[in-house]
């Protein structure tokens, strides 16, 4: 069995940016494999490096991400520790209120606590400039999609193949 972490990401605050905790909500009342946790992070950054480093096979973040397409689109885009900076410099500052997912695994891979496989399932947002709350009808239409989509690599990532490397 592999412990797997799902992580919701996102300021509910700023509109479609409070994606990742409307599917860590969803996926609380699906029935998936044993070992999997399912937390809504928000912008609690710092919690959720301090969660990584209790040991997990698999971190799933789920957030927005904008990556040209259009509102409402998903993409599965996997992190592989040699691509993330390590590193945290004498007297560099880590606010943990302001720790973005790319912060996160950078700070999770210096302390060597790096799970063996980090997967991001984000959305194309419409809207995350100004204050509001609710997601946009674009982003909103996307939130069952993603729900299964993080279902369906939760199951993947349950099978020693998803850890091979080459």
């Amino acid at each position: 069995m592999k412990r797997i972490l799902v992580a919701g990401i996102g300021n509910a605050w700023l509109r479609d940016d409070g994606f990742g905790g409307e599917v860590a909500r969803r996926l609380e009342a699906r029935d998936l494999p044993e070992g999997t946790v399912v937390l809504d992070f928000g912008t609690g950054g710092l919690d959720l490096a301090y969660e990584v480093m209790r040991g997990y096979d698999a971190l799933v973040l789920v957030d927005v991400s904008r990556q040209g397409g259009e509102p409402g689109t998903l993409y599965v885009m996997e992190a592989s520790e040699e691509e993330v900076e390590a590193g945290i410099e004498d007297g560099q500052v880590i606010n943990p209120h302001a720790m973005d997912p790319q912060t996160v695994l950078r700070f999770v891979r210096t302390i060597g606590a790096w799970p063996g496989k980090v997967v991001v399932i984000a959305c194309e947002p419409a809207q995350v400039e100004e204050m509001g709350l609710g997601l946009s009808d674009e982003v909103a239409r996307a939130v069952d999609g993603a729900v299964d989509l993080v279902a369906k690599t939760v199951g993947e990532l349950q099978a020693d193949a998803a850890y091979a490397t080459g």
